[in-house]
């Protein structure tokens, strides 16, 4: 029976859950998440999760965050002047955003606070720090 491995492409059903229980992302109702093992397409723990397995396995493992989207990294929260954002730009706490880093390359970031004075923007994943638990099933190999 063919196993996931780097190389082949595979295809999954999964539920993600956070510490609480509360679920972040599922394939529930879709199409199975197909990629290709081994090019860096999902979170690394979870791309190690799958290897071994083949069509039909299921398991649940919990990705800590240091092998998911990283620490949470205080540096990645930045303020600006509150007269440096354009008056069209929305500044609702929430609101994602995309900044223009030196290098011309787009960073999304989320508005955390907003003062008189300043905007607070952080470039963290939303799931930066966080350990997280998958529920997967493989359902192709190829």
């Amino acid at each position: 029976m063919t196993q996931a491995k780097p190389g082949t492409t595979v295809s999954i059903h999964y539920t993600g859950t956070l510490d609480d229980g509360s679920t972040f992302d599922s394939s529930a109702g879709r199409e199975p998440l197909t990629f290709k093992m081994g090019e860096g397409q999902i979170i690394p723990g979870l791309e190690s999760a799958l290897s071994g397995m083949s069509v039909g396995d299921q398991k649940t493992v919990t990705i800590p965050s240091e092998e998911a989207y990283g620490p949470h990294r205080p540096e990645a929260i930045q303020q600006v002047p509150r007269e440096a954002v354009p008056d069209h730009i929305p500044l609702d706490l929430g609101t994602q955003l995309q900044v223009q880093t030196p290098d011309g390359r787009a960073l999304p970031v989320v508005v955390t606070e907003v003062t008189d004075e300043q905007v607070t923007l952080d470039a963290n994943h939303p799931l930066a720090g966080k350990d997280l638990t998958f529920a997967v099933e493989l359902v192709a190999v190829d």
